[in-house]
């Protein structure tokens, strides 16, 4: 009997830091691609050598950082370590995060060569004045050129993600962002409001009143606006800040929203596993010389480890299924955790009904409108 185990792999490189990232990357970093990659094949044959249940692999996901700065063959040797050790699935969804300014098309078609069967561009932004404000190295010109490269590869499957309420932004070029992305017709987009991260430059400027942000009202129309434009180009709306063609959402994110098992390798790579139950969280440390160094020494670099107790992961349950828009049923709580939502969580729900946050009936629970804009306040209720 296998048990479905998903991977993400974590590529802490990037040319330079944008303004407002904050993930776990470095420019200039002390290893090669593939030096780095020795590394993590280190650390998945540790992990598969210590495995009490044989795994299978939904889905593959290379974030970062910038994994478009390895190599076609590094990416390919990645993929081939997880089929090996972890049973990568037949037909298993196999993305790779990709900056517009580091891919050509024969990178491109490399990584297709090599298994990757869904492609992820950062893009951020359709505007060059918005690019430089975040810091990014493409152009626009670069991001639509780097998509038409990745359909001449042979990707079927390619998402955009793009940032709003940014610095200077107003309703209208927000629109417009949309409509440039949408007329691509990629299958996936995601559109997220920009989060200042303590220690980045924008936290910086913000703390300097030098970031000039557009206002609470201003920010929740882009919001709003996103899903109607979108959905007029044939888009649904399926998660917070998530947009889909028909049939096409990102299968590796849902196991996050779904809080299915998956293992991170990589500097700053976090991993979740159902069992033992109720589960158990951890993550690698951030500073790849540190990583290295356990690695070298024949340790898994696990720190952090958080064994959840039953009410923490009815809560998780909970906050993270309701940033779907199709919601939670209660049956399935009933079958995850043999108790009733109801009496676990029945005056919190209530109270967020009462509050126009929280849709109920039909054993559902889903965020309504409001609730998808004030979504941390209906999260809070959980943790």
């Amino acid at each position: 009997m296998t048990e479905p185990v998903s991977i993400y792999i974590h590529i802490p490189f990037c040319v330079r830091k944008c303004r407002y990232c904050s993930f776990v990357s470095e420019a200039d970093a002390p290893l090669s691609p593939r030096e780095y990659t020795d590394l993590l094949l280190r650390e998945m044959a540790l992990r598969a050598g210590r495995q009490q249940v044989p795994s299978r692999a939904p889905t593959l996901y290379l974030g970062g950082g910038t994994p478009s700065l390895l190599f076609p063959g590094e990416v390919g040797r990645i993929i081939e370590t997880a089929a090996r050790l972890f049973g990568l699935e037949t037909g298993a969804e196999v993305t790779l995060e990709a900056n517009p300014g580091t891919v050509t098309p024969a990178s491109l078609a490399g990584y297709r060569a090599a298994g990757v069967n869904r492609l992820s561009l950062g893009v951020q932004s359709f505007d060059d004045r918005m690019l430089a404000v975040l810091g990014r190295l493409h152009s626009a010109r670069e991001a639509r050129e780097a998509f038409a490269a990745a359909r001449g590869a042979g990707f079927d499957a390619v998402g955009i993600d793009l940032i709003h309420s940014l610095p200077g932004q107003d309703l209208g070029q927000w629109r417009e962002e949309l409509r440039r992305a949408a007329i691509l017709s990629p299958e996936h987009l995601s559109a997220y409001g920009l989060t200042v991260e303590e220690g980045t430059p924008f936290a910086r400027l913000e703390a300097q009143g030098a970031l000039l942000l557009p206002g609470e009202e201003e920010a929740a129309r882009m919001f709003e606006e996103t899903a109607e434009i979108l959905a007029a180009f044939g888009y649904e709306h399926y998660e917070i800040s998530n947009y889909a063609r028909p049939g096409r959402r990102s299968r590796h994110n849902q196991i996050y929203w779904r809080r299915e098992s998956y293992l991170g390798f990589g500097a700053g790579a976090h991993s979740f596993l159902r069992s033992p139950r109720p589960g158990i969280r951890w993550k690698n440390p951030d500073d790849l010389a540190r990583y290295g160094r356990l690695l070298a020494a024949g340790s898994l670099p696990d720190e952090e480890v958080v064994r959840l107790s039953e009410r923490e992961a009815m809560g998780e349950w909970l906050f993270l299924g309701l940033r779907m828009l199709d919601g939670v049923e209660s049956a399935r709580f009933r079958e995850e955790f043999a108790a009733e939502l109801e009496a676990v969580f029945g005056g919190e729900v209530e109270r967020l009904r009462a509050a126009g946050l929280l849709d109920t009936g039909e054993g559902m629970l889903r965020l309504t409108r409001r609730g998808i804009l004030l979504s941390n306040q209906v999260f809070a209720r959980f943790l």
